[in-house]
């Protein structure tokens, strides 16, 4: 069964294959004395890992054989890829005075499970005869020990037509010493074809691997002979291997030199293909179409990697710890230094369209205070900026394919900030996955719903595709302060700035102290294996740690969103993970068509930028004070930013009124206020005063007269029709109108 579906996704079915269908692919890599230096064996291992999604170990056995001396400090990397080690050679004696030997119980001892007999190197320089070979086999057979037993015939033996003899006569060497067969598997290795380039065609190899399990038919059982897998070996390659590995009697390959390089593992994935290899050309097809950057691809083929390998993207509570303290703003003492502005710039995060309130276009365009809008505030914001420091800071927005028109012609006012590249980059688009097999989702009513956003982690390769990380450290900018569009709290502030830049930090997230408010957003944890820090959405909890997630004097610390990056460190996170920041994947169950219910279940990948605190070695974290985080998710949100509960300042920043003293009003609108024109309708006077509002609730359909002042605790019901909640103040008490 496993192999009917390789037979699918990359030949015909040979009518001969339905006798082969219990047989596992195996392939072996053979590296004899090579690399030079265990370093490089462990280079090359560390770069297979970074493709081990490409095979499903369900469908192929692989097995490395190392030079002996590396086997022990090598087995446990290649066991993490799901390779097994293998021994290249094994004594004929058991334990003994036998110098230069390893003998088939030190081999399991060690925990090595395969070995090769026979290989014809050993046969031809060292002078092993059948009968050495077929006396080691037995050592093994006595020891459980897999082996992978090599025949194969000269040049002038094939020339002389004598390969099937040849064959015969190693394999008659070893049969009687074989009780076992499931520890057995050949290797046909035709010598002339080993190291020379020269390869048999798919129909030599084909003909004289039938002809050997012909011949253990007739010598041992056509049990055995149906069962037992036949190896061929010679100058493999990725780019012959696929027709090879489609003829029925060859079971996989025992490769050399090709085994020595990074693209071992295409070998190993056309033999044995994951879901990802299976899957992967029609996306790539896909987005190459639509002119995405080799970064996006990147990105997107290693979150649907992740996806396609099953592995578990939740971050249960026995694999982390709480943080219980950080560093506080107020703690640090490095002295602000505003010459390293010339090195930093601002980026905001400015793709959302708002949907969720209502809106049809960017979310920044909302009108917060005072009749500015988002943007406008974060515009003036940086221009205060520039006039207190007497410079020019760099200021970057990261739009979406959606939101980039809108953006650039509302600040086309603000002349200082620039325009095009040099103001803006796109955020990238990701393909959304059908959920019942993982291909490319498709909907013919509306192509453009196939796409969707990949979230915000995708600001790293963004960045990268775009050409913008390239671009501003060419110009010698090495720090970065990103923050959500939204969140109009979050400011360039010179003394964080020169605290990140003292502390070496590739990464730095700014969190703040969690109240019943926040229990629901991603939390601060630690590695409970590393004890480096992570960030735990609520899409990666599960449901049995619900309750401890929103346990907010456990997990004290919230991310804001606001980030430093060094981007040396981002440029070097890229190069040492072949093009990608390897960001966490959170799954996000859709329709296709958002608003047509019935359409396809579709998977959108996503991943957070704030994320990466765990991609980046000695990253930390920063306690900051409440007053730079003042995000508007929800018109709870909105409505709360518009009352006296927060200010505008002088500098142009939202912030908690001082009587706040850092707490947020806690908002609860009813459901029917979730769009701003239904909020807009609630509050036709401006919202009431909640400097004093510990928790407002609005349940049903009201209005707000002019001056209601709030405090405490106050709930208020309704429902009839609309009635419009009288002047005054209330205080702790539910008013039922």
């Amino acid at each position: 069964l496993v192999r009917t579906r390789f037979c699918i996704a990359f030949v015909s079915i040979h009518p001969l294959r339905t006798l082969a269908m219990s047989r596992k692919f195996i392939v072996g890599g053979n590296w004899k004395c090579n690399p030079g230096t265990q370093k490089e064996a462990t280079d090359l291992i560390q770069a297979w890992q970074k493709q081990a999604n490409v095979f499903d170990k369900e469908k192929v056995e692989v097995v490395i054989c190392p030079p002996a001396i590396w086997m022990d400090g090598l087995k446990g990397k290649l066991s993490a890829i799901g390779m097994s080690t293998c021994s290249q050679n094994v004594s004929k004696t058991g334990p003994g005075a036998f110098t230069g030997e390893w003998t088939a119980e030190s081999l399991v001892d060690l925990g090595v499970s395969w070995t090769l007999v026979g290989h014809s190197e050993r046969r031809c320089k060292y002078g092993e005869t059948d009968a050495e070979t077929a006396e080691k086999v037995a050592m093994c057979q006595e020891q459980g020990l897999n082996v992978i037993l090599c025949i194969g015939e000269l040049l002038e033996e094939r020339e002389a037509g004598k390969t099937d003899e040849v064959n015969k006569r190693q394999l008659a060497a070893c049969l009687p010493k074989i009780k076992d067969w499931s520890k057995i598997v050949i290797a046909y290795e035709p010598v002339w074809a080993i190291g020379t380039g020269k390869v048999a065609t798919p129909e030599q190899a084909e003909e004289t691997q039938a002809a050997i399990r012909a011949y253990l038919s007739s010598a041992v059982s056509a049990d055995v002979a149906s069962k037992v897998r036949i190896q061929y070996g010679g100058s493999v390659t990725p780019e012959n291997c696929k027709e090879l590995i489609s003829k029925p009697n060859i079971d996989g390959f025992l490769v050399g030199g090709a085994s020595l390089k990074p693209t071992f593992m295409d070998i190993i994935g056309t033999v044995g293909p994951s879901k990802l290899m299976e899957v992967w050309p029609a996306y790539q097809a896909k987005m190459e179409k639509e002119g995405c950057n080799e970064a996006a691809i990147a990105a997107f083929k290693y979150n649907l990697g992740v996806l396609a390998s099953g592995a578990n993207v939740m971050i249960p509570e026995s694999a982390i710890d709480p943080v219980e303290s950080l560093m506080d703003y107020e703690q640090i003492k490095v002295k602000p230094d505003s010459s390293l502005l010339k090195q930093t710039v601002v980026l905001k995060l400015n793709g959302g369209l708002g949907t969720g309130m209502g809106l049809d276009k960017a979310k920044s365009l909302l009108t917060v205070t005072e009749g500015n809008s988002f943007l406008d505030l974060i515009a003036k914001q940086v221009g205060s900026m520039n006039k207190q420091f007497k410079t020019k800071l760099k200021f970057m927005l990261m739009n979406s394919f959606a939101t980039s028109a809108d953006t650039l012609e509302a600040l086309a006012e603000y002349k200082d900030l620039g325009k095009g590249s040099e103001l803006e980059f796109v955020q990238n688009k990701a393909p959304k996955v059908t959920a019942s097999d993982l291909t490319p989702a498709t909907w013919e009513k509306d192509s453009s719903q196939e796409w969707c956003p990949p979230g915000h982690g995708d600001l790293y390769p963004a960045m990268l595709g775009s050409g913008t990380l390239d671009k501003l450290l060419k110009k010698g900018f090495k720090y970065m302060f990103v923050s959500n569009s939204d969140n109009l709290g979050a400011t360039m502030d010179l003394k964080i700035l020169a605290h990140f830049a003292s502390t070496g930090a590739p990464f730095m997230m700014e969190v703040a102290t969690r109240t019943d408010a926040d229990k629901k957003g991603g939390h601060l944890a630690k590695d409970k294996k590393t004890g480096a820090l992570l960030l735990r959405e609520s899409a990666q909890c599960p449901e049995e740690d619900e309750k401890a997630f929103q346990d907010t004097g456990k997990y004290k610390y919230f991310n804001t969103n606001n980030l430093w990056v060094d981007l040396v460190a981002l440029k070097a996170c890229f190069k040492a993970n072949d093009g990608s920041v390897p960001l966490p994947v959170m799954k996000n169950a859709k329709t296709v068509d958002p608003r047509d219910k019935a359409s396809t279940k579709v998977l959108q990948l996503e991943t957070a930028m704030g994320a990466a605190i765990q991609c980046f070695d000695g990253a930390t974290a920063l306690v900051i004070p409440r007053s730079r985080f003042a995000p508007v998710k929800t018109t709870n949100d909105l409505f709360a930013l518009r009352s006296d509960a927060y200010t505008l300042t002088k500098d142009f920043r939202i912030t908690l009124a001082e009587a706040r003293k850092d707490l947020p009003p806690d908002v609860k609108l009813d459901g029917m206020y979730k769009f701003t024109d239904a909020m807009e309708k609630l509050i036709p006077n401006g919202p009431p005063s909640l400097i004093d509002c510990k928790q407002i609730v609005v349940e049903g359909d009201m209005s707000f007269a002019k001056d209601v002042i709030i405090k405490g605790s106050v709930t208020f019901k309704n429902s009839g029709a609309s009635k419009e909640v009288p002047s005054g103040t209330y205080e702790d008490k539910t008013v039922d109108l």
